[in-house]
């Protein structure tokens, strides 16, 4: 008679048939986290359940994409994953990414109510706003620099917008941001341009509440700008309180691009809310005006850098008192 197995063998039998994470992506260990964004991208697009229905091979390879990029983006699990392979990284903190317009009726009310208790959701593009982009059949809305536009987007859908930049606009730096005035969710992209005439999904921004709004923007200004990454604090607070006080600047990650050059750019706005549409005010601006205003901000993100070593340093000390 065939023995069964425990929970925890079965677990382990899964982890032994986990795929290195590089593999999984086609990159090397040498590859910049921009490009191993773009590769999760790409095969989370030819993956995703919208367009591989009732495929579970596809499913499952989905899941195994999606797992191994969130190893691979995270500094620290990839420098874990780098020097003592799975058995540094805990599965169990592993989340996907939810695509809101697979889930169907009630599994989005039940994500919609455990958001509003405070559990963390990471939501992902729609395949179908990715694919259309990718194709090159979306409606491209022109957007003049100092000149705000308010919309309304609907749930999982998304508005593009193009914006022209100047040589000098470049040099001076250059910003986009995005407003609710109704704290809806959104997110703010930012495209790449194919040969093809495709555009590919090459940043992201998911709105945060500020006040009395929901906001998100991004900042190409010649010098790394970081972004705070809310939902990563808060697991880590949910985990451990402690040491959730030492990661607390963690959460402040650099973003990717740090200049745009002079020609046309492409932004969208996504609708992320669970079940109505998102409203919003798009603005792109020319930093040249803010020479201010932009020193300033390159100051505090040189302090953010030296706080969050110092709290590093101060953690160590801290573990070694009270182990």
């Amino acid at each position: 008679m065939p023995t069964n197995r425990s929970k925890s063998e079965k677990h382990e039998a899964t982890k032994q048939l986990r795929r290195d994470p590089y593999e999984v992506l086609g990159v090397t260990r040498n590859s910049t986290d921009q490009e191993i964004k773009s590769a999760y991208r790409k095969m989370a697009l030819k993956y995703h359940p919208d367009k591989n229905a009732n495929d579970p091979k596809a499913a499952d390879m989905f899941k195994e994409v999606t797992f191994s990029y969130n190893i691979l983006s995270d500094p620290d699990k990839r420098r874990q994953y780098d020097t003592a392979g799975f058995q540094a990284v805990e599965s169990e903190s592993q989340d996907l990414e939810l695509d809101l317009s697979s889930l169907g009726a009630v599994n989005t009310m039940f994500a919609a109510l455990f958001s509003k208790l405070g559990v963390p959701i990471k939501t992902t593009v729609s395949a179908t706003v990715l694919e259309e982009a990718l194709n090159g059949v979306v409606t491209i809305r022109p957007l003049p620099l100092g000149q705000a536009i308010t919309k309304k987007v609907e749930k999982q859908c998304a508005h593009f917008y193009a914006v022209t930049i100047t040589e000098a606009d470049a040099r001076a730096g250059f910003v986009c941001q995005v407003q609710s005035s109704d704290k809806s969710k959104f997110k703010l992209l930012y495209f790449d341009q194919e040969e093809t005439g495709g555009l590919s999904l090459c940043l992201q921004e998911d709105s945060a509440k500020t006040g009395k709004v929901t906001s998100a923007g991004m900042y190409f200004l010649g010098f790394p700008v970081y972004r705070l990454d809310q939902t990563l604090n808060s697991m880590a607070a949910a985990k451990d309180p402690d040491a959730a006080f030492f990661k607390k600047l963690d959460g402040f990650q650099p973003c990717e691009l740090t200049e745009l050059k002079a020609g046309t750019h492409v932004f969208a706005v996504y609708g992320d809310n669970f079940f109505k549409s998102a409203s919003y005010t798009i603005e792109a601006l020319s930093c040249g005006p803010f020479t201010e205003e932009k020193e300033n901000l390159r100051a505090v993100e040189a302090q953010i850098l030296t706080k969050r070593v110092e709290l590093s340093k101060f953690e160590t000390e801290y573990r070694e008192v009270w182990t």
